[in-house]
């Protein structure tokens, strides 16, 4: 090695160590949602979740599937009715085989998709679950206030759709992860990383991503919901802690909806180029961005056990993204031995760690709890993960109260310990109830109904027994606010202030514009929000207030004047600048705690799913 490539090394390695990203949050929560009082072969599961997402809000507003009526005599009764009446819709319900518009693939997994003006979440269906974007947050309190305040939109949602039904139907929504019958829904958080550390786990250092993996095995302690018996072919249990842990059955990979991961591989920064660079280009990946996809975690209602989910994790991240990583604390089989212990709520039962030491889940959490406290003490967490000394006060508390098996005092705190307790306090008195009686199952989901009427959880929570870190000021913020601190607050922005119309198509890390100019012509723009740090309050309301039009607001926020093509704008920090972008990339590069001094930025582009007749029209109208 001569002299010049030691010192490129050097640089590199220093660069490397010196990045260190604010673990920013986001997640994609699914929900369980039917139609009582409505049977079909196929289960309602579609009927629902398309009911609750026509009444949220949402942009863009181009519908790709027509909502066709539900098709039971009582729906195609009451249409017929008002069809008779010169009405040209009923008031039943969508059926899930609505017509589909314009050209392009159908994505079950992803579709519907709406932006919330609002607060600068998402709403779409998956699989035929309503399942609700949170804002990117930078504090896990702040995730707490956004996660309730998605659901009091859900809820609202849910109210609204049950109004437009005839009598004896209701859609019921559970905030759950499985339906007791061997199918599972996800509850996923996403983390900002630097590419290096992503790499490091899924690429270069197999100890990195088994750290994660046994982390999030033994946490299930304070972030399982509780559920009543087994699925998926594991063994009986009458009730355990987790509800997703009996579908994990392997260790790493990219599904999410079977052979699930413990520790989920896809990459799709949202936010960044991803892995997508020029073999010479290796040494820019501490400076690009990735994301990482957790699809391991509960439905969580109790404020602290939804706090210490994220802000936990938060801070396990900011240890692997620091290189601060304790081999000694991987288990030997993190599959095996999640069923485990979820499947003992005593807590009792031991796993092997790969050093061959014998430990519970709450010892091993222990022992991260210590790594954690010298970390954070190290200053390891700051101006990364906010209020972190607060998070480990609470997760050593709780832990000490888990270790002393005060129950009692955890059902203020963690859902499972709380379900359990009512559970147990129901059989107590119905002496004629045991664990597999379908009444005991029946409250099992009620204790996650949304329904403030039904939901057990909301009643505890009105009353004050649960235990509170967001107040209901704050959710309510969140209802009709973004998080301030994140591109979420551009995107609220920008779509609050534009008629709807000319919002043509939104994704995480792009908003396309398409309206008229002042020549009368139909122009496309596309705006990059591909910096989840830069495109906060602060740095932006200033420019929104100095605009006097869109185009004009565009032009400010450095959107490129026309678009050649449908684009999906993504960031990267390594190539050529672009001189509408460079003004945003550099507020991003001063959002981290150390960066470049001059980060530039580069438009890559995608192709379309699909195109509209309207828009192909148009494009010919503006070529001629």
């Amino acid at each position: 090695m001569n002299q010049r490539t030691e010192q490129q090394v050097a640089t590199r390695g220093a660069k490397q160590e010196r990045v260190r990203l604010p673990m920013l949050c986001g997640a994609d929560i699914e929900l369980g949602n039917f139609v009582l009082g409505l049977k079909r072969p196929s289960g309602t599961g579609d009927v629902a979740s398309q009911a609750l997402l026509h009444e949220i809000e949402g942009l863009p507003r181009k519908e790709r599937f027509r909502p066709a009526e539900c098709d039971c005599p009582e729906c195609r009764e009451e249409s017929g009715q008002k069809k008779s009446n010169g009405e040209t819709r009923g008031k039943g319900i969508f059926k899930g085989s609505g017509s589909k518009l314009g050209f392009g693939s159908f994505n079950p997994q992803d579709w519907g998709r709406k932006f919330l003006p609002v607060n600068g979440g998402c709403a779409y269906i998956d699989l035929d679950h309503l399942e609700l974007c949170l804002p990117e947050v930078l504090s896990a309190y702040d995730h707490v206030a956004c996660w309730h305040a998605m659901l009091r939109i859900a809820r609202e949602a849910m109210t609204k759709a049950n109004e437009k039904l005839p009598e004896g139907k209701k859609i019921q929504v559970i905030v759950n992860n499985t339906d007791g019958l061997g199918n599972s829904y996800g509850s996923h958080l996403d983390f900002l990383l630097t590419r290096r550390t992503w790499n490091n786990i899924f690429l270069r250092k197999i100890h990195y991503m088994l750290y994660l993996a046994s982390f999030q095995v033994s946490s299930i302690i304070f972030t399982g919901q509780g559920k009543v018996g087994s699925e998926n072919g594991a063994g009986p249990v009458a009730f355990q802690l987790s509800q997703r842990a009996d579908f994990f059955e392997t260790l790493m990979g990219q599904q999410t909806t079977y052979n699930r991961p413990i520790v989920n591989s896809r990459d799709e920064p949202l936010c960044g180029r991803g892995n997508r660079r020029e073999p010479d280009e290796a040494d820019e990946e501490a400076t690009e961005l990735a994301r990482l996809h957790v699809i391991f975690f509960d439905n969580t209602l109790c404020h602290v056990a939804s706090l210490l989910k994220v802000g936990v994790m938060q801070i396990v991240l900011a240890m692997i993204e620091a290189e601060q990583v304790n081999p000694d604390l991987i288990l030997d089989d993190p599959v095996e031995t999640v069923s485990r212990w979820s499947h003992d709520p005593t807590l009792q039962t031991s796993a092997r760690l790969t050093g061959g030491r014998e430990v519970t889940a709450i010892e091993l959490q222990m022992l991260f709890l210590e790594e954690a406290k010298k970390f954070v003490a190290q200053g390891g967490c700051e101006a990364v993960v906010p209020r972190a000394e607060e998070i480990v006060a609470l997760w050593e508390d709780t832990l000490l109260k888990l270790q002393a098996g005060d129950l009692a005092a955890l059902a203020t705190r963690l859902d499972w310990v709380l379900k359990l307790s009512v559970l147990q306090q129901v059989m107590a008195k119905r002496e004629d109830l045991a664990w597999d009686a379908p009444q005991v199952k029946h409250l099992d989901h009620m204790y996650a109904s949304l329904d403030e009427a039904e939901g057990i959880y909301w009643a505890y929570e009105k009353s004050g027994f649960v235990e509170r870190v967001a107040s209901d000021e704050r959710v309510e913020h969140f209802v009709h606010h973004p998080p301030e601190d994140t591109r979420a607050w551009a995107r609220a922005a920008l779509l609050s202030c534009v008629e709807p119309e000319v919002v043509d198509e939104v994704n995480w890390d792009f908003i396309r514009f398409k309206y008229r100019n002042e020549h009368n012509r139909v122009i496309k723009r596309t705006l990059d929000l591909g910096s989840p740090l830069a495109l906060t309050r602060e740095h932006m309301e200033a420019i929104f207030e100095r605009a006097e039009s869109l185009h004009e607001l565009l032009d400010a926020l450095g959107a490129p004047p026309e678009d050649k093509a449908p684009a999906r704008m993504q960031t990267s920090l390594t190539a050529s600048a672009n001189a509408g972008s460079k003004t945003l990339m550099s507020l991003f590069g001063n959002q981290l705690t150390a960066w470049r001094n001059e980060p530039v930025a580069e438009l890559n582009g995608r192709n379309q799913s699909f195109t509209d007749d309207e828009e192909a029209i148009e494009d010919l109208e503006n070529e001629n």
